[in-house]
């Protein structure tokens, strides 16, 4: 067995073994996403980073995953340059995986600074501007969180499910899910509103929420395509129409 000291301690350790699991077993908790005790070490992520200082030499930065315990060898696992190369590591894997939850949860988990976590809004104001004055809900609004400002739900009751932020939004950040007869509307992982969905009265399906029916309903002007009140889709709508003004299909010539 190796004597060692581990941030001022000592501790006995299988000489020869990889530093990571022992330090792991002595209740210490290194970061590490690319470590596993079945591979041979990559020293990827470059998260396990600690000081090393052996006997007669002056300390050094080592990943613990890679290097093996030798006897007299001691370890700090928390400093100023442990802090700034984990930092610089976690940033560099946020920039090929930016919005990877893991990564996230050990900027946390260590005080490691993450940045702004990308949410796909490019605060554009697209949403805000088209829910406010072509469809007069007003149901969107930016909220100021730190030093950025998200999109958020104006209030708990404007939005009514139309679904024409989704459609203008330029990168999918704000987006819908129809299950079992409810509609909800989410940006990030946030809630934006939830509406119950009616069935079309000719073939059944959900097309629309209780609420924007109504918001059309008292809307300003008539529906280009059937003048009486109805719950129909808009392609039962067109066919329903066309019907009634005797319209048919030309037949093709064989």
């Amino acid at each position: 067995m190796a004597q060692i000291l581990v941030n001022g301690r000592k501790h006995e350790a299988p000489e020869g073994e990889r530093l990571l699991p022992e330090l792991v077993a002595i209740g210490l908790k290194i970061p590490s996403l690319c470590y596993h005790r079945s591979l041979t070490p990559s020293a990827s992520c470059k998260l396990c980073v600690v000081e090393i200082k052996v006997p007669g030499k002056p300390p050094r930065t080592r990943f613990s995953c890679a290097i093996k315990i030798k006897d007299g060898i001691e370890i700090t696992t928390e400093s100023a340059l442990v802090y700034q190369m984990r930092s610089k590591a976690l940033g560099d894997l946020l920039k090929m995986a930016p919005n990877a939850e893991a990564i996230h949860q050990i900027g946390r988990e260590f005080g490691l600074s993450t940045g702004i976590r990308p949410d796909g809004c490019i605060r554009c104001r697209l949403c805000v501007r088209v829910c406010a004055e072509i469809i007069g809900a007003r149901a969107l609004k930016f909220e100021k969180r730190g030093n950025l400002k998200y999109i958020v739900s104006a209030s708990a009751d404007a939005c009514i499910g139309c679904l024409t932020c989704t459609n203008i939004c330029p990168t999918g950040a704000i987006r819908y899910e129809d299950h079992e007869q409810v509609r909800t509307l989410l940006i990030r992982d946030e809630v934006i509103a939830r509406h119950t969905l009616k069935h079309c009265e000719i073939c059944g399906r959900q097309f629309a929420t209780e609420k924007f029916l109504a918001h059309v309903k008292t809307g300003d002007g008539a529906h280009p395509e059937e003048k009486s009140e109805h719950t129909h889709c808009p392609t039962c709508a067109k066919l329903y129409y066309r019907k009634n003004l005797n319209l048919v299909a030309p037949k093709l010539a064989k």
